[in-house]
């Protein structure tokens, strides 16, 4: 979806033209992968961090393509609304310190692109909703103006009607309904790229789906949409509802949503997911290679198998945990983590990808054995009563010598695998200090029962006794700009 494109409209030739290429590229990725070879290498870790852009008074400010052209820098990228920026961190190997590394990048480009919004009197945050937000920051006078989105906006249109309805639970339980894509885009989060070799994939695709749930829980950071209080992790239904719609369930259409967990465990390797994307989800971006622009990401990359429409499709369907194929180093493979919010704190958001990587690179090797004791339902269950509940979540969990499924707190099987979070950390070759330092601001969060999502919470609340809701939360949201701009732990964030 980063790729620009030159038209938003396409005829039945064109949608025709690319699902030929779309098969031909999934055998192609068949005959790649059993190439002796092909995908190994060092594992590495990058990142993919959504910002907001806001103004003084903490609302949201449509300047992105200001900011990003007095930048100049690729790596930063324009979001679906023009309130909202991308950056796309520098890979780096996964042994030694890489979590600090992308930590100290994230301060940088922070305090880089603050001072450019400085002139329009905006700052720069990492938050996963912004809980200021207003029915009037929506519509298509707030989407950036590049073609991708106005294609994507036609296309979903076609494929779920034009209007979408948006119903989500909570405190204050809210229901919308928009004719386009950009209540999408009130979502922010820091999307992790993990590089596994063929050989492992599946074994780590696993292991990372097992453990999202536990680390979505701890890490929620989006409890508010227009000033509701709705969802610890509102990203995740509002995600979905914006793009299938509330109504669109697979159980009452028999169609695969586009955004979900997932359809099972995986069981061979990456080539049944991107099977499944080709298989069950019509093309709705039918730009051929020939016909494209390429962007600064891929210039320069080893294209002899560059299965640039498979990419294309796979990038226009949104499981929470998204296999990649990315042809630089003559091919390799990637796990996108896309669960994970942006901020409250660079630290934090570090410690959170920490724990994610430990807690897989821990279990791996026990994967087969915890399979066939957590049904793929059951761990569904778990990511939206961890995505709804946060912090506060009671999961289902298999324990014991027969890994028998009990319900325990979310933070109590976190806190009871730490030990396991670390041992995978040191497997994978990160220092011990850089290991104990990151787990260390788990602990605390644990400890505290505080993320960025009960910190807010708990400030409105605090707030609302003496001021009127948008005055709370425009308080509120100071305080938070404060104290992420510090790079504090939200541990340690003390009440206002």
């Amino acid at each position: 979806m980063g790729l620009e494109i030159k038209k938003s409209e396409f005829t039945r030739q064109d949608y025709e033209r690319f699902t030929r290429r779309l098969f031909a590229n999934l055998d192609e990725l068949a005959q790649l992968l059993r190439e002796p070879g092909f995908g190994l290498g060092g594992a590495t870790l990058g990142a993919e961090l959504e910002l907001y852009i806001v103004d003084k008074l903490g609302r949201p400010l449509p300047v992105n393509s200001e900011v990003q052209k007095q930048l100049g820098d690729p790596q930063l990228t324009l979001e679906l609304n023009r309130y909202n920026l991308e950056y796309n961190l520098t890979p780096v190997g996964i042994e030694g310190r890489p979590f600090s590394a992308i930590e100290a990048e994230i301060r940088t480009i922070l305090e880089r692109l603050n001072e450019l919004a400085q002139p329009f009197d905006g700052r720069v945050l990492p938050i996963g909703i912004l809980p200021t937000l207003q029915r009037k920051d929506f519509g298509l006078h707030a989407m950036t103006d590049l073609s991708r989105y106005h294609a994507l906006t036609r296309a979903l249109a076609e494929m779920r009607g034009e209007t979408v309805a948006i119903r989500i639970d909570g405190e204050d339980p809210i229901s919308l309904r928009a004719s386009d894509v950009t209540l999408e885009g009130a979502n922010t989060s820091l999307q992790m790229h993990y590089r596994v070799t063929p050989q492992q994939f599946a074994d780590s695709y696993n292991a990372i789906q097992l453990v999202t749930p536990l680390v979505l829980a701890i890490s929620a950071n989006s409890p508010f949409l227009l000033g509701n209080r709705l969802w610890h992790e509102t990203r995740v239904p509002l995600f979905k509802q914006a793009i299938d719609g509330s109504g669109n369930c697979s159980v009452k259409t028999g169609e695969a949503e586009r955004v979900s967990f997932g359809h099972g465990w995986v069981r061979h390797g990456v080539h049944e997911l991107f099977a499944e994307a080709v298989y069950l989800h019509k093309p709705i971006l039918p730009v051929c290679e020939s016909g494209h622009r390429r962007t600064a990401k891929t210039v320069g990359d080893a294209d002899n198998h560059s299965l640039f429409e498979l990419t294309l499709h796979q990038g226009t369907v949104w499981p929470w945990n998204r296999p990649v194929y990315d042809p630089v180093d003559g091919g390799h493979l990637r796990i996108e983590i896309r669960s994970l919010p942006a901020g409250p704190s660079p630290c934090d958001m570090m410690a959170n990808a920490a724990l994610i990587i430990g807690l897989a690179e821990g279990l791996r090797g026990r994967i087969e054995e915890i399979i066939p004791a957590m049904p793929f339902k059951t761990l569904e269950y778990n990511f939206y009563q961890a995505a709804r509940f946060g912090m506060g979540a009671q999961l289902m969990w298999p324990s014991g010598p027969r890994e028998q499924l009990t319900r325990r707190a979310a933070v109590d099987i976190v806190a009871a695998l730490l030990p396991v979070a670390r041992k995978g950390l040191l497997r994978a070759g990160i220092d011990a200090a850089e290991a104990d330092h990151y787990l260390r601001i788990i602990r605390q969060r644990l400890q505290a029962k505080t993320n960025g999502a009960c910190w807010q919470l708990r400030q409105f609340e605090r707030l609302s006794a003496s001021l009127v809701k948008r005055r709370a939360l425009r308080s509120m949201l100071e305080h938070y700009i404060d104290h992420c701009g510090n790079n504090r732990p939200v541990a340690e964030w003390e009440d206002i």
